[in-house]
């Protein structure tokens, strides 16, 4: 075995042209297939991190996918809203441990604007049930106190102290800005890696206000804030409820409510409802992934058979010497091993050196998050599943030469 071994290393460096293309090939099929699998996985278990801890989120009559996107990854908008009295009356329900009511509409340069109160900061988990942690700063000091995510204060360039605008809708335009209700930042959030880093935080009552014709009172105590500008309606509200066991209970209550039409969904039900619908999208990629493996391989039978024609004598000389003809064979399958296996290592290594490179700007532009981790049994049974797939194709020109004579390897012919 040592020797056939060495034989086929001896070979292959030989052959360095050749062997160099065929290793990069199958590096490159083995790149894009772990690839995509750890850009699927860390995608899901990204979304899947960036709410947590919360039993239901409640808004008006929509489908679950609609409220989830909008509610928690800011995407879309909601078809309405819903009344304050609404939200007070589910709140006070005694099964009702915290709720954290949400208002969307506005935005700041090219970010969402999201509405709260306090209990936001107190009650909103996301990943492992982590709370929210300020890098500057802290929470809202007064109405028109603004906490900024991490990529909206490192992409905008702000700190703790300075004034903003935002403005009415999603297009932030100079014609639609609240110029006369500046906010002051008071607090930068940590990165979470969520649609957090991506949102402005600024106070219900500062959307009431700077919405009502006016200018806003802002020489009032706290107090008399909140009951002047208490919001007539919000977005939506995420809801904890006291017990596990009172969550259906009171899905089914707000679901079936005669005060106005509202849904109350499970967020993680609807993360998996929603990766259902991505799922068509995930599997054609995950195709045109092995197809490219597939290539990969038969990239590699081209080239040893092509070393073949060429290795005709060498193979002859072989056999006249005593080697038999699974000797052979074994040389054929031992270079496939060797060349499959440097291809996988090599693959491999890309893999981690591009996620080492650009895993800060995909986590700044796109909130996915991509870590240098092991490989999961899934990506091992995938290269298992290469290496074995590239152990059938080096049948292939195993058995040719199996079938090779070797009258045929010496005989020179006439062409």
């Amino acid at each position: 075995m040592n020797s056939v071994m060495y034989l086929a290393w001896r070979s292959l460096s030989s052959r360095r042209s050749s062997t160099v293309l065929t290793i990069l090939t199958i590096a490159i099929s083995v790149l894009l297939l772990l690839g995509v699998e750890r850009m699927r996985t860390q995608a899901k278990q990204s979304f899947a991190n960036t709410i947590s801890g919360t039993d239901l989120i409640v808004g008006a009559r929509a489908g679950q996918i609609n409220l989830l996107l909008y509610a928690v990854f800011r995407l879309g908008n909601p078809t309405q809203n819903i009344s304050w009295q609404s939200y007070q009356k589910i709140a006070a329900d005694p099964k009702v441990a915290w709720t954290v009511p949400i208002s969307l509409g506005d935005s700041h340069r090219g970010f969402r604007v999201l509405g709260t109160n306090t209990d936001y900061f107190k009650y909103y988990r996301h990943g492992s049930k982590q709370l929210l942690a300020f890098s500057q700063g802290g929470e809202f000091e007064n109405m028109f106190g603004a906490v900024v995510g991490a990529q909206v204060a490192k992409k905008l360039g702000y700190s703790v102290g300075q004034k903003i605008i935002i403005a009415h809708g999603i297009s932030d335009q100079s014609f639609n800005r609240h110029k006369n209700s500046p906010f002051k930042i008071t607090g930068i959030l940590a990165a979470t890696g969520t649609s957090v880093d991506h949102t402005v935080h600024v106070t219900l009552e500062a959307i009431e206000a700077i919405h009502r014709s006016g200018k806003p009172a802002v020489n009032m105590s706290k107090q008399a804030q909140k009951e002047k500008y208490r919001p007539s309606q919000i977005t939506a509200f995420l809801l904890g409820a006291h017990s596990k066991m009172k969550i259906f209970v009171l899905q089914r209550q707000i679901s079936t409510t005669k005060i106005e039409p509202l849904s109350a969904i499970l967020p993680g039900v609807a993360l998996q409802e929603l990766w259902s619908i991505m799922s068509i999208a995930e599997q054609a990629l995950f195709v045109v992934t092995v197809f490219v493996v597939i290539a990969g391989m038969l990239g590699m039978l081209s080239t040893l058979l092509i070393s073949l024609q060429s290795r005709r004598r060498e193979i002859a000389i072989l056999r006249a010497l005593g080697a038999r003809a699974t000797y052979i064979v074994a040389l054929i399958l031992t270079e496939t091993v060797f060349l499959t296996g440097i291809g996988i290592i090599v693959g491999a290594a890309l893999l981690y050196l591009l996620i080492g490179v650009f895993a800060p700007m995909v986590r700044s532009q796109y909130g996915l998050s991509l870590e240098l981790s092991m490989f999961s049994s899934s990506e091992l049974y995938m290269l298992l599943y290469v290496q074995l797939i590239a152990i059938v194709v080096g049948v292939i020109p195993a058995i040719s030469v199996y079938r090779q004579s070797l009258t045929d390897g010496i005989t020179v012919r006439a062409y």
